[in-house]
Parts: structure tokens; sequence; C-alpha cells
């Protein structure tokens, strides 16, 4: 119904009101301007939340319930988005063996992005945990589905990124949710793209923005983790906002950690050091290593088992040792006599030996255990090293020897005249490199030798790579056409170790390019290994890297016989024992049981 104003034909009619969306007037709107506000317990609650909201790196093991999962993806799917698109795509991963590849990828790249840094930054930077990949019971990996042409979604013409932006921005939104709900979550970027993508089978067009760590919290820091661990601080607001127009006088631009180095901190603690008189992380490298020592349940005084490996091999053919293939027998021998290098070593630590005769030319080696192949061996240049059928018999074999060694620690060691040159070519095949690039001297080779293992290694991987093409890229396979048998061997002893619980700590190239294979096999193995030393072998640094561990010792080793792994493993025992006895501090709480 209309008004008639007094005296006046003039009519009103009343504002017709949308029966949806929004109802309000101008002259509402215009009274009240603020009006759209939330109340003042809501604004408190959310910018509570956002100044709460933290990187979170270590989690407990308990289940997040599936009905808070669908809340905060809820939350992350409710972001803003150009032209209105939701390019988001969550994957959701509790697959522990999926959290054990990614978090081998996320340390290859830790490692790989230190190396680019001047000493200090690099040192700070791997003493930080920057990850929970493992230890977060959900991960979330957040894709932006880009097949779209950008011409095709509205406001992506001119910013063909804003579909990456609009997936942070739901991102921040599900921390957000999270962070209300008492959740954790860590945002790791520490991998390349095309990994995570080939990890999760992610088709060409769709963009991983990382992985996302969720989970209950087992820290929580009143500060960001990298301010309080000295990378960096909170810039004042005014440094970050500029009026009208870009001054001439304007903010510097962003640190660049490759050149400027920062100073070194050991922030960063486990859970289970938290009450320690001691400054958090001061172990360094040591104190990671015996948090896996103590999360494995594996006490420093239990039994140490010391495994040796042998084997001949015919590349030796070609000249590429400086020692004769006889020198493989006698080493051996002294072994099971107590009077190796190994051995010795082996004594002074207390470990019990065990010695395998895994291929040595002639007559079995006695007092060795025996697993040996059954067929011969090739010399890789122009044969394959073994016959399929002998690396799946070798390799189910000592996974068998390896669950009988029970949980504990054990330090693997090898000896083979010639096997620097098989597990440099076997490392080849499997990192996708050259003979240049993983080329190294061995024990005390010269010039000649160099220039004769670059031939022979050259060879054998134009060989494998033409014979086998992509099945090379298959650990069995990569064991038959470049491996040897002690390397087959090592393998199935960290296969059936980590089954058992026990924690493995490698020594020289031969053991690591031996775990190279295990872990692509079972890849939840990678959390049963310490790298215990990084030998002078070129190509052993690299194989770390792809492992993504750092040494406990880098002492330029050209000796094998396990040396580097048992210093080490008496270092890493010490370290231990010495936590178990340390002084505690009462900060007002109680212990709590892991969970084993």
């Amino acid at each position: 119904m209309r008004d008639v104003v007094p005296g006046t034909t003039d009519a009103r009619w009343p504002r017709p009101v949308p029966l949806v969306g929004d109802q309000t007037s101008s002259t509402e709107r215009a009274a009240d301007p603020r009006g759209w506000a939330f109340g003042p317990d809501e604004r408190r609650a959310l910018y509570a939340v956002l100044g709460a909201r933290r990187d979170i790196r270590r989690f407990r093991h308990d289940v997040v319930p599936s009905d808070i999962v669908e809340r905060v993806l809820g939350a992350a799917h409710a972001a803003p988005s150009v032209g209105h698109s939701q390019p988001w795509r969550f994957i959701l991963i509790s697959d522990v063996v999926t959290r054990d590849q990614a978090a081998v990828l996320a340390d290859r790249e830790r490692l790989r992005q230190a190396a680019t840094m001047e000493e200090g930054a690099s040192a700070q930077m791997l003493d930080l945990q920057l990850e929970g990949v493992r230890e977060a019971p959900l991960g979330v990996v957040v894709c932006c589905d880009r097949r779209a042409p950008a011409q095709g979604v509205l406001g992506r013409a001119t910013y063909v990124d804003a579909d990456l932006w609009s997936c942070v921005c739901a991102i921040e939104n599900l921390w957000l949710a999270a962070r209300a709900e008492g959740l954790g979550v860590g945002w790791v970027t520490l991998f390349r793209s095309e990994d995570l993508a080939q990890l999760l089978g992610i088709p060409e067009g769709v963009e991983t923005l990382g992985w996302l760590c969720v989970g209950w919290p087992d820290e929580r820091p009143p500060d960001p983790g990298l301010a309080r661990a000295g990378w960096s601080t909170r810039q004042p607001l005014e440094d970050v906002v500029m009026q009208e127009r870009w001054p001439s006088v304007a903010p510097p631009p962003p640190v660049s950690r490759v050149r400027s180095p920062g100073p070194v901190a050991i922030v960063e603690t486990r859970d289970h050091v938290d009450r320690l008189l001691t400054p958090p992380g001061s172990l360094g490298v040591l104190d990671r290593a015996v948090d896996r020592l103590d999360e494995l349940g594996i006490t420093p005084d239990e039994q140490v088992r010391f495994v040796l490996v042998g084997a001949d091999h015919p590349v030796t053919s070609y000249q590429v040792s400086t020692y004769a293939d006889g020198v493989t027998r006698d080493v051996l021998e002294a072994s099971v006599a107590g009077r190796s290098l190994g051995a010795t070593m082996a004594t002074a630590v207390g470990a019990d030996m065990l010695t395998i005769d895994a291929g040595v030319r002639g007559p079995p080696v006695l007092g060795a255990h025996l697993l040996r192949p059954t067929g011969d061996q090739g010399d890789l240049v122009v044969a394959d090293a073994l016959a399929t059928g002998d690396v799946t018999q070798l390799l189910a074999a000592a996974r068998t020897l390896g669950l009988g060694l029970g949980p504990q620690v054990v330090a693997l060691g090898e000896v083979g005249i010639g096997n620097t040159t098989v597990a440099a070519a076997l490392a080849a095949s499997q990192l996708g490199l050259n003979a240049s690039d993983v080329l190294g001297l061995g024990a005390g080779g010269d010039a000649g030798t160099l220039d004769r293992k670059r031939t022979a290694i050259t060879a054998a991987l134009a060989r494998a790579r033409s014979e086998h093409g992509r099945h090379l890229a298959d650990p069995l396979v990569a064991f038959a056409a470049l491996g040897g048998p002690e390397m087959v061997v090592l393998a199935g002893l960290v296969l059936g170790a980590a089954e058992a619980g026990a924690l493995v700590v490698l020594d020289g190239l031969v053991t690591a390019v031996a775990a190279v294979g295990a872990v692509a096999i079972e890849p939840a193995t990678a959390a049963h290994l310490v790298a215990g030393q990084q030998s002078r072998e070129r190509a052993h640094e690299q194989v770390l890297v792809h492992l993504g561990m750092e040494p406990l010792l880098t002492l330029r080793f050209r000796a094998g016989e396990g040396a580097g792994a048992l210093l080490a493993t008496q270092m890493l025992l010490t370290a231990a024992r010495t936590r178990a006895s340390m002084a505690t501090v009462d900060n007002g709480d109680r212990d709590i049981a892991r969970p084993r």
C-alpha cells in the first residue's frame, strides 16, 4: 500500500524487500556503517585465532576425528577464489608408507637447499626441524587444478596466477579453522613439485602447493618457530605499509639466506627431551639420531650387532682397483678370526659380529655365514652382474636373517675389491647420473685407476640402459644389472632389520647404495636408517642426499669394513646413555609415556 503525503498528491511506495540475499537498504547502511560487524566477543575470538596460528612441527599420534576434518576442509572450501573457480583440490593421506616416502623427499630437498647456503646459515637450517610429515597422522596435499585456460576464468586473463592465490586463501582458511579446533598445521614446501606429483599420481596441469601436516600438536609455541630460532623476526607493520605509491626510500628486499648467514641457533626440541637440563638440540645431528633410537624403543644398553658382508667382483678384470681380488678373502678370514679392522673395532665397541660370505671366489670362507649366488656373476660392462633369480633369492634370505636380528642397533659394513666401481654404477643408474658424477678413487687409486673406472662405469651404464630401459628404475632389475651380491644381501638385511624394529647404521657408499634399493622396495625403511659417515667417494654425498640423510661423521674415510658405522654407533650410544643419565628440570608437568 502506498503512502500519501498530506496536502500533496505525492505518493510513496514501500521499498521492495528481496526474499533472498541482502535485505538491508541504503538508508539503513548509511545510518549504521558498522552494522555488519560481529560483536566484540566474536571479534576478539577471531583476532585471537589469527594471532595464535603457528606452523607446527611436532604432533601426537592420536587420530583426528573425521567430523573435525570435515569441518576444517569445509572452511577451506569456503575460501574466496578468482572467478569463483574453486580450483583447490585436497588429497588426504594417512597411509604410513606414503608419509614415509614423502618424508624422504622432504629430507632430500632440505639437504639440497642447505648445500646452497653459506656455512652458518646451512648449519642453522639443518638444526631446525622443518617438517612433521612422518609424525602427523594426517597429510593434506593442496593442489591447484590449472587445466582450465586462464582466459576462460574470470579474473585470470591479466593475473594468470590468481588461481594459485585462491588456493593459498583456502590453505589459510584451513589453518585458522584447525587452530580454532585445537589442531596443529605445518605447511611443508620442501618438495620438488614433480616428485610430489609422481608420488601421488597427480596429472599434468594440476600443481601442488606443498604438504600440510595436520594433527594434535605436541608443542604449543608462544611465538613463530623461526622467530624463536633466530632465523628471522617479525617486521614492524609500518615497514610494510606504504601510502598511495611506492616511496623513494622503501623497505629493503627480503633477506636471502644464500648470501647472508644467520647466527647458528639450535632451538627446536623434541617432546621427550623437554625436561633435560641442557639446551634443546645441544647435540645437533646426534640428537636426531638419538631421537630415532628412542622412538624405536631401543635402549643404549642393548646388544649391538655388527654385520660385515663380503664378495668379489668380475669388474676388477678392467683394472679398476689397486688391490688384488684375494684381499677380499683375506679380510673376511681375518674378520672371522677377530683380527680385521672391522672386527677389532667391533670388539672395542662391544658389538656382536656376524660375517657373511656373499660371493667370494673359491671355497666358502670358513666360519662365515654363507649367502652366495648360485649362478655366475657378470662383469657389468658386457653382461648383467647377477641373474634375476639370484637377486630374489639373496634378498629374501638376507631379509629373513635381518628379521632375526630383532630390535637393536645394527651396524653394517662391507668388503669387496672393486665394489666402489659397482656401487658407483648402481648409484648412477638409480639417481639418473653419469659416470663423471659418481667417479671416486676408491681405496688408494690413482689417475690411471680413475680413467679405467670412468670407462668401465660409462660402458656399464650404456649397456644396462640400452638393455633394460625404463625397467632399470626397478631396484631388483638394477641390482641384477649393475649390483653386487653383497649389495643385495645388505639391502635384504636392511629390510629385515627395519621390519624387526632395529636401527640400522650405514657405513660408506656401498651400504648407502644398498639402502637406496631397500627404501625403493619398502619406503618405511627410511625411518630406521642413520648415516654413520660420509666417505670420500664422490657418489656417497649424492646418495645420502637422495636418502635425505645427514652423516654423523665426515672423516674422509677410505676404509670400508664398517669402521665409520662402528665409530658412529659408539658415539650414538654414548649420546643416548648421556641423555638417559642427564638431570631433568621441574617444569610443573608430569611425565607421559611415549607410544611404542
